[in-house]
């Protein structure tokens, strides 16, 4: 899997370089809006365009899911795609935003990559040879449960369908953590809890190409990774929770009051992992891709 991975480092750093040459040059950059709350730049199309043809150079024969381009081909290789995860923070000069590419082979993520190109700092990991930052083997956090915690999430600011709850929540942790945390790219926050940075994670309504990546560097950092009952259905249904095992135990249970009907609905009717097209992370099934856009998101 290294040549793989070398792959995946240099068709992010190539795409890094595209976004911080543009950092000065943002005011004259063109910007649409794809829904509410929802901008992709031209930015984003570079780099997206610049990452799939380093792929496509070495492996002209896998598949590509890509956030602004969507699904590419017919493979048990897949490259799930984010080239900007942070476009409004990277349209407003805030400096948290990263590009995110993640390897799937038959159901299962083999590689994954996360470059913040600002600071930079690069993230890899391959399934089984653990997580690094810049070379480094990184861990989980040690925190032994909520109290005194740092914590990571996402607002549902566009899709308001659970913002109850939501809030619940959010509500239920905030008294007992040291402080939560809403950065605006939740691929940097995933790879921030893979490397101890942040001691959790919670987030409604992800993408594939949010979580891909991050969720491979949480498990080979030492993480657990579920949806709101403890299950595996968060890549189906893109309700996510994580941190190492007491973090997430406590999360779950402080959850269980909020998980509402609409969110209880999503996990009853996300497809099995043993029998759905649309796989887990850790099970290989048919092959198969999830679809590209489940409900409006676009950090």
């Amino acid at each position: 899997m290294q040549p793989l991975l070398n792959i995946a480092v240099s068709a992010a750093r190539k795409a890094g370089n595209i976004i911080v040459r543009s950092m000065d040059r943002i005011d004259s950059l063109q910007v649409d809006t794809k829904s509410h709350n929802d901008f992709v730049s031209e930015v984003d199309h570079r780099a997206e365009q610049e990452i799939i043809h380093t792929i496509r150079k070495a492996y002209p024969h896998h598949a590509v899911l890509a956030e602004e381009s969507g699904e590419q081909g017919d493979s048990e290789y897949t490259w799930v795609i984010d080239p900007l995860d942070g476009t409004t923070n990277f349209l407003h000069g805030f400096p948290q935003y990263a590009v995110s590419i993640g390897l799937r082979h038959k159901g299962r993520f083999e590689v994954a990559v996360v470059y913040d190109p600002v600071r930079p700092e690069l993230f890899t990991a391959i399934r089984g040879g653990g997580a690094q930052l810049e070379g480094r083997r990184i861990r989980i956090s040690k925190a032994r449960g909520l109290e005194g915690s740092l914590l990571g999430t996402g607002f549902p600011f566009k899709d308001q369908t659970h913002v109850d709850a939501y809030l619940g929540m959010f509500k239920a942790v905030l008294p007992q953590a040291a402080g939560i945390r809403r950065a605006g790219s939740a691929a940097l926050d995933l790879a921030y809890v893979a490397a101890g940075r942040l001691d959790g994670f919670w987030e409604i309504g992800l993408q594939p190409w949010d979580m891909a990546a991050g969720i491979l560097l949480i498990k080979e950092a030492g993480g657990m990774v579920g949806d709101f009952r403890g299950g595996d259905q968060y890549y189906e249904t893109g309700n996510l929770v994580t941190g190492n095992a007491k973090v997430y135990a406590a999360l779950l249970q402080a959850f269980a009051p909020y998980v509402s009907p609409a969110l209880q609905a999503e996990l009853e009717m996300a497809p099995s992992p043993l029998k759905s097209v649309t796989m887990s992370l850790d099970k290989p099934t048919q092959r198969a891709r999830p679809r590209a856009v489940r409900r409006p998101r676009k950090e």
